[in-house]
């Protein structure tokens, strides 16, 4: 069982972000102080990982995530919406009791 879920929508965009970047790039999600709610998440394009970190893959798309970040958001979803105020990842996080209207901040 993976610490996260990636779904297929949100592989394939990873796939698509990380075309242009160099072999073995990952998208990287951590968790910041900040935000409208307490917490925000980040995503960074990221060739390394440290051993505490865990990667989850789907369908050729590499999500790394860090230790201290894994514990706010383990067992979360990451999806990939397009609506009408744009298209963005999205973390469907168990753990947050509150989130903003942006979708990228929470708070627990």
């Amino acid at each position: 069982m993976s610490a996260i879920t990636v779904t297929e929508r949100a592989a394939r965009r990873i796939k698509e972000v990380l075309k242009g970047e160099p072999e073995g790039s990952m998208l990287r999600i951590s968790v910041n102080g900040g935000g409208c709610s307490g917490f925000q998440y980040a995503f960074d394009i990221e060739r390394n990982s440290s051993d505490d970190d865990v990667i989850v893959e789907r369908d050729g798309a590499a999500v790394v995530v860090d230790s201290v970040s894994l514990q706010y958001i383990d067992g979360s979803v990451v999806d990939f919406v397009d609506d009408l105020i744009g298209q963005s990842f999205k973390i469907e996080n168990p753990h947050a009791t509150a989130s903003c209207g942006c979708g990228t901040s929470f708070s627990l």
